[in-house]
């Protein structure tokens, strides 16, 4: 059983700054892919920032050099560090990852979700 723990987000004003976690616990071989996603009421759902294994971040365009993607591999942990945030980033995010079993098998996972509201 994999599980995704999300932690942070909240009230933040225009501007401001706000910093996501996701840890990733369970039972793998290794992690291949670990990100962000948002939906924001009414639209689909985008990714907002993603690492696979060691590569360089990708980034939505919308948060390029507003939003910083870390990842931390020896606590199964990644970050989301979001400046100058705007009213259009306001949405449910989501941790994602990737994680392969013994065997070659993968399955994607979710985290809960957690809210980011960006008003003054």
């Amino acid at each position: 059983q994999v599980q995704l723990v999300e932690s942070g987000g909240g009230l933040v004003q225009p501007g401001g700054s706000a910093r996501l976690s996701c840890t990733i616990s369970g039972t793998f071989s290794s992690i291949t892919t670990m990100g962000w996603y948002r939906q924001a009421p009414g639209k689909q759902s985008e990714m907002v920032a993603t690492i696979v294994r060691s590569s360089s971040p990708i980034y939505a365009e919308s948060v390029k050099g507003r939003f910083t993607i870390s990842r931390d591999n020896a606590k199964n942990m990644i970050s989301l560090q979001m400046s100058s945030l705007r009213s259009e980033d306001t949405a449910v995010y989501y941790c994602n990852t990737t994680v392969q079993f013994a065997g070659s098998n993968s399955n994607i996972y979710w985290g809960q979700g957690t809210q980011v509201t960006v008003s003054s």
